[in-house]
């Protein structure tokens, strides 16, 4: 069975190649659905809503690539859905802030 923590783990091998910070770590990733499981699938889909650092990133379809690639190596992973949002746009937490130097 897929795990929301697997899932997190293979988000955070995912660096923003701008910033040397993972997508969980830049709070990217809004939300993760692991629907359940259907008995005739061979495996679980995995749903991930992110977000970019700016709706013109220039590294958004790398990292949407990238997510697809991470999350898709787990073990029972038979899909990967990746909505991109800009609602809400992306704000830094104060923890990145402080490692950009932005406070």
């Amino acid at each position: 069975m897929v795990t929301r923590d697997a899932v997190i783990e293979a988000l955070k091998t995912v660096e923003d190649p701008e910033l040397f910070l993972d997508i969980w770590f830049l709070g990217l990733i809004y939300n993760i659905t692991i629907p359940e499981l259907v008995e005739e699938q061979p495996g679980q889909a995995v749903d991930v809503e992110m977000t970019f650092t700016s709706p013109m990133c220039p590294a958004g379809p790398e990292l949407v690539a990238q997510v697809k690639s991470k999350v898709s190596a787990i073990e029972g992973v038979s899909e990967v859905n990746v909505r991109v949002t800009f609602s809400p746009p992306w704000e830094p937490s104060e923890d990145v802030k402080g490692m950009l130097g932005m406070l």
